[in-house]
């Protein structure tokens, strides 16, 4: 489960919708834009509404894939780098791994919840104010503990330190926490996983930093090839080439 990786950031330091007709036409436009914007990124994603739907067929109905392309725009380089190879592969990574860390996108929380109130490390400075049980695993890369909520709130301008419910209600959100880990955090490995991916590293690494410690260097074999079928699988639905360095 992801809180076990997350949990190394603190050693590192890492730290209702209304009617249009309610709404002032300034808001109207607003949302008209938004929506326009969404629609956009749906089209130039790598990956099809189709596609997805064949990577989670049993999926939780809250995963959306218009929660997905919705949250694309926090993070412009993902699966918008390098070549059209590159850019499939990189989102073949990330659902690889997001697969593997929620059953095939089944697990919207952390499904033991004798850990929830484990993830409240009170010894920072802003404490846990939404209560001591409310940072457990959510979304799709499990985010936990409140200085990860805090962390990934302040980069994607959303209180969750306040708000981590959002991550179990929001799927824009929930994808954006995902999202959030794999463009700026290295977790037990050297880089990110969006750097592996685009720099040539291979998908082995993009374990390392999601959770090396545990699995990789004969840590944990198994979970490793999972996250390589699952990898291998994504890639060929979208007919590139898995590249090397495959495990860690």
């Amino acid at each position: 489960m992801q809180h076990r990786k997350l949990a190394l950031l603190a050693a590192t330091g890492a730290a209702a919708a209304l009617c249009s007709l309610t709404m002032a036409p300034s808001a109207v436009a607003q949302k008209s834009g938004t929506q326009g914007s969404d629609a956009r990124a749906a089209a130039e994603f790598v990956v099809s509404e189709g596609q997805f739907n064949q990577m989670f067929p049993n999926r939780n109905s809250f995963y959306t894939y218009s929660g997905l392309t919705a949250a694309l725009s926090a993070y412009p380089g993902f699966t918008n780098t390098g070549s059209d190879t590159v850019k499939k592969q990189e989102a073949a990574a990330f659902l690889a791994n997001v697969s593997h860390e929620t059953g095939g996108l089944q697990y919207v929380v952390e499904q033991n919840e004798a850990n929830y109130p484990h993830y409240c490390d009170a010894s920072q400075p802003y404490g846990c104010p939404a209560g001591t049980a409310k940072y457990y695993g959510r979304g799709p890369v499990q985010l936990s503990w409140n200085f990860n909520y805090k962390a990934a709130g302040d980069a994607l301008g959303i209180d969750l330190l306040n708000n981590p419910d959002l991550v179990q209600n929001d799927a824009a959100v929930a994808w954006k926490t995902g999202l959030w880990y794999w463009n700026t955090q290295s977790g037990p490995g050297t880089m990110t996983p969006h750097d592996a991916m685009v720099n040539g590293a291979g998908f082995g690494e993009t374990i390392r930093a999601i959770n090396g410690s545990l699995e990789c260097n004969g840590g944990n074999p198994g979970q490793v090839q999972s996250r390589i079928d699952n990898y291998q699988r994504f890639t060929q639905l979208l007919g590139v080439e898995p590249g090397g360095n495959l495990s860690c």
